[in-house]
């Protein structure tokens, strides 16, 4: 096995974890802590065992600046996701599946009324500390450089290019029930990847999500989990 090939399994394995469990295990708590727990041991291991090309997929630096830019950005991601869904139309027509408008649900799997304070807290952590950093890894890091160049660890990700870019934010956008809110996370993360790095990006994703846990432990907006 050649470097790329082993750079190729670090980028991938973690989110490869992820959807192939949520394709194999029931949409429970219960569930939802595995695909967690394996989904961080499968990063762990990519993260501290060999060289891992995340570091230097940019020649942007980490900088507190950037991360607030990063933070401030999620917010504001945070907010497009949720405020649509006050009307009925957007939620009839440009969420799955179109043209139905399913009850907003009064409970879930993740309330802790069902499955306990525990398992709802990871659910959190779950879908804040553990998917949002493996999205952007995925998404960002590695999609986006390998639809410009199969040899993905050459391409700079500061470096811009439309049709890598408009790919990768519409199959960030099959991934989730609320195609239009995930095209414009997809773009707005991308572009924080580019201009600020991949780090930016992350607190993005991580603050987009933690609010939105937060919004919906508190309100008990299930449908958005």
């Amino acid at each position: 096995m050649n470097a790329l090939q082993k750079d190729l399994i670090r980028y991938t394995a973690p989110f490869a974890a992820w959807i192939g469990l949520q394709s194999l295990l029931p949409a429970t708590a219960w569930a939802y802590a595995v695909r967690t727990g394996v989904t961080t041991a499968v990063g762990m291991g990519c993260l501290f065992f060999g060289r891992s090309g995340v570091q230097s997929s940019s020649s942007r630096h980490v900088t507190t600046c950037r991360l607030l830019l990063g933070a401030l950005l999620g917010l504001v991601v945070c907010a497009l996701w949720i405020l649509p869904d006050c009307s009925v139309w957007y939620r009839t027509w440009l969420c799955w599946p179109l043209g139905s408008l399913p009850p907003a649900p009064k409970s879930s799997p993740y309330d802790p009324a069902v499955c306990g304070w525990t398992l709802t807290v990871l659910k959190l952590v779950g879908s804040a500390f553990v998917i949002a950093p493996v999205e952007e890894v995925f998404f960002r890091s590695f999609l986006y450089r390998w639809l410009q160049n199969r040899d993905f660890t050459r391409v700079d990700l500061g470096h811009f290019d439309s049709s890598a870019f408009l790919w990768m934010i519409f199959l960030f956008m099959l991934e989730h029930d609320r195609p239009v809110a995930a095209a414009m996370a997809g773009a707005a993360y991308g572009l924080a990847a580019i201009r600020w790095g991949l780090a930016s990006a992350i607190m993005a994703h991580v603050v987009t999500n933690l609010a939105l846990a937060l919004h919906v432990i508190y309100w008990g907006e299930w449908a958005f989990w």
